[in-house]
């Protein structure tokens, strides 16, 4: 398999799972054949970025897309885009849109279709935790029921 194919592979494996909170590097370097420290070497060079920095790249894309059109807070759209420190995803958030998130959800809320209840969010997302083996969502802490 040739070594762009091989990235490729684990570039997509980041892409599918990008909400886990912890994406292993080593897992992902293991799509693509490659030990973890050349795996890093080797993404940079073929996307001009760490596998760290694309992943955090996409989950302030995806964080972007929940704080424009779903009624979740800040909090919540942090833990389901794979963030697990509310300080550390405010920071990456700013530094790459320039906003920190309450203000860009502020500037782009109402620009298009109505908020999704963040019930409803959650549940695409799959980011209610399940109660036993009852199977029933538990509710969000937006203030909806579903």
């Amino acid at each position: 398999m040739d070594k762009v194919r091989q990235l490729r592979l684990a570039k997509d494996a980041m892409d599918r799972d990008w909400a886990e909170p912890g994406l292993d590097l080593d897992a992902v370097a293991a799509h693509a054949g490659y030990s973890r420290y050349h795996f890093v070497r080797a993404f940079k060079a073929a996307y001009g970025e760490t596998p760290g920095q694309y992943l955090t790249h996409r989950r302030i894309e995806r964080a972007e897309e929940y704080l424009r059109g779903a009624n979740l807070t800040v909090t919540e759209i942090c833990h389901l885009v794979g963030f697990s420190s509310l300080g550390t995803f405010s920071a990456k958030f700013k530094a790459r849109t320039g906003l920190p998130p309450t203000e860009y959800r502020e500037k782009h809320v109402g620009r298009g279709a109505a908020l999704i209840p963040g019930c409803y969010a959650m549940l695409w997302a799959g980011g209610f935790r399940r109660r036993g083996d009852e199977g029933q969502a538990q509710e969000s802490n937006s203030g909806e029921a579903c």
